[in-house]
């Protein structure tokens, strides 16, 4: 019975995209630099002392729709900006696949929807996400202030793209902050994301 268990269990993550191989929680970031929506150089280095976001998006995903048009990604955006972490949006989308998007783009997206990330972050290459174990838009971390990560998964609890799920679900973006915030550990460290698969180059 325990092997079977655990051959559904592998399956199970496998076919949710959830591959923990490039997944360290509790271990340093994987260090990168990208350029940003100005053409702007942006490190992850920049930003030690700072609690960090990291956000992997695709404007053409139904599950990033539904965070972005039900106002969810811009209020949790809003939220710890205003508390001073810094919130990476990371297009991760090669050039020809969906959801990449030019700078000139990705600025009228952030306008368009009211967003309020401190960067979009452009990775064509894919190197980042895969440095990252990126695998669904979104795909969420959170990077404490020493730079280590603290929680690697999905936004919330509830797989699914209809935005009436989402007061439902536990968000754990939210819940992670909080319990950082408040000197303690977050509780669920690492958590299978869901959503579209990112566009990678290959």
């Amino acid at each position: 019975m325990k092997i079977k268990q655990l051959i559904s269990i592998t399956l199970l993550a496998l076919c949710s995209g959830f591959v923990q191989a490039n997944i360290k929680v509790d271990s340093p970031a994987p260090a990168f630099t990208l350029n940003n929506e100005k053409g702007e150089q942006v490190s992850l280095a920049d930003y030690k002392g700072k609690y960090v976001v990291l956000e992997w998006t695709n404007d053409q995903c139904p599950y990033v729709k539904k965070h972005y048009q039900s106002g969810n990604m811009q209020n949790l955006q809003q939220k710890y900006t205003d508390k001073e972490v810094v919130w990476l949006s990371v297009i991760s989308s090669a050039p020809g696949k969906q959801g990449y998007v030019e700078a000139d783009e990705a600025i009228e997206l952030t306008q368009s929807r009211n967003a309020a990330p401190t960067h979009v972050l452009f990775d064509p290459s894919g190197e980042v996400g895969k440095s990252y174990g990126a695998k669904t838009t979104p795909h969420m971390y959170i990077i404490d202030k020493q730079g280590v990560l603290r929680y690697a998964g999905g936004i919330d609890s509830i797989k699914s793209a209809n935005p009436a799920d989402i007061e439902k679900a536990d968000n754990y973006v939210d819940l992670g902050l909080t319990a950082l915030m408040n000197g303690k550990e977050v509780k669920n460290k690492l958590t299978p994301p869901y959503g579209c698969s990112v566009k990678y180059k290959s």
